[in-house]
């Protein structure tokens, strides 16, 4: 069971990463479009962009930790 878990948990911790990384980058782009034109209007779009890579990076950390914890049991 854990051969098939590991790889799971793994897959899980880098789209947790790729989700973190992308919505630093949507949210350094907000504040650089903010910086740019002064206002905080315009960047509505990536605002969005950046609250979903959030959502998405809680959704892949729920589920390792998920996995992390059917490891745990499955090994004691």
């Amino acid at each position: 069971m854990s051969y098939i878990l590991i790889p799971v948990l793994l897959i899980l911790m880098g789209l947790t990463a790729y989700s973190l990384i992308k919505g630093i980058v949507a949210f350094l782009k907000t504040t650089k479009i903010d910086l740019e034109t002064g206002e905080g209007s315009t960047a509505t779009d990536m605002q969005l962009a950046q609250n979903k890579a959030m959502y998405a990076r809680i959704k892949y950390q729920g589920l390792a930790i998920a996995v992390v914890a059917i490891l745990l049991a499955v090994t004691r």
